[in-house]
């Protein structure tokens, strides 16, 4: 069985992976709300897509909330949001300590590996993948983005001990993904975008790599998304030991790719907003050329949007994006 990045790169011709999932709402006639709360909803939107546009890749959607949830966050709610997370879980040290590390598929986690579960049930040869928050950024809703990010400095240790902890149910989390039958989990490790190349060195390259180290094989692989880091913070992104890259608008795909072997996967990075929401039909289309052309020789670039694509992204859009890739 070939891995992601090994189908990917023996592709003989250009894919397109866009992080896709809540558009498919207005398919099917359903909300935000009903997907993340419903297996059966979220499936359905995502096969309304793969229909539609022959997506090769179907996956969960991005829901950065879910996890913070099992470990009791209070989330907020509503028809057309993405969930968030609201308050601090955890504000010290001694809470740290405390805090219980939970049972995946307690709360709403188990949404998405029934997600998965069908979706593998349901398609043929696409690829099939999960999502979840990276260890650093899980860290962040739970203490507090800006507070986690001061945390880094003012007390190193406690931090270490909170993402060690977000580690380990991350970890649980990607194994049930691929016991679900996902062929690789998508980890968004937003927060970490955020903090110097050192820090990322430190306090999430190192947690992130553990993941890879636990659950990787040859028919199971990560793919790191981070959609704030630039090409300054590329050389400590890699050195999570990922062999598959997702990145935002800010980054320099050109650049990033002439850094990478010819082996690592680099995708990105058609703004969500920028382009899916707020461009016309003809302006998607010319941004997917020129990005498709400045990267033509680069059979290891994956073009698709730099994050998670909004709801109300014009259908319009989205078929001249894939008209565009072919």
């Amino acid at each position: 069985m070939l891995s992601l990045s090994e189908r990917i790169l023996a592709s003989p011709r250009r894919l397109a992976m866009p992080v896709l999932s809540f558009p498919g709402a207005t398919l099917t006639g359903t909300t935000v709300h009903m997907m993340v709360t419903d297996a059966g909803h979220q499936v359905a939107a995502q096969l309304a897509l793969h229909k539609k546009f022959h997506t090769p890749f179907l996956m969960s959607a991005m829901d950065l909330s879910v996890e913070a949830e099992e470990f009791g966050s209070t989330i907020q709610m509503s028809d057309w949001e993405i969930p968030t997370v609201t308050g601090r879980l955890v504000t010290n040290g001694a809470e740290i300590k405390a805090l219980r590390i939970p049972s995946v598929g307690s709360r709403r986690t188990r949404v998405y590996l029934d997600t998965i579960e069908r979706l593998v049930a349901s398609v043929g040869d696409a690829m099939v993948l999960g999502g979840m928050i990276g260890p650093f950024s899980l860290a962040g809703r739970l203490f507090g983005v800006s507070e986690a990010l001061a945390e880094t400095a003012g007390e190193p240790e406690a931090m270490h001990a909170l993402v060690e902890k977000a580690t380990a149910f991350l970890t649980a989390y990607a194994q049930a993904y691929k016991k679900a039958g996902a062929h690789g989990v998508i980890i968004a490790e937003p927060t970490a975008g955020l903090i110097s190349p050192a820090s990322v060195k430190e306090f999430s390259s190192p947690y992130v790599r553990s993941i890879v180290e636990a659950v990787e094989d040859g028919g199971f692989q990560i793919i790191l998304h981070n959609c704030a880091a630039r090409i300054g913070q590329l050389e400590a992104k890699r050195e999570a030991g990922a062999r598959i890259y997702h990145f935002g608008k800010p980054m320099d795909i050109g650049e990033a790719l002439k850094r990478v072997p010819e082996d690592i996967v680099i995708c990105g990075n058609l703004d969500p907003s920028e382009v899916f929401v707020g461009s016309s039909p003809v302006e998607v289309a010319s941004r997917t050329k020129a990005l498709l052309a400045a990267t033509a020789s680069r059979r290891n670039f994956v073009i698709s949007s730099g994050c998670d694509i909004p709801a109300q992204s014009p259908m319009a859009n989205l078929e001249a994006f894939f008209t565009s890739v072919g």
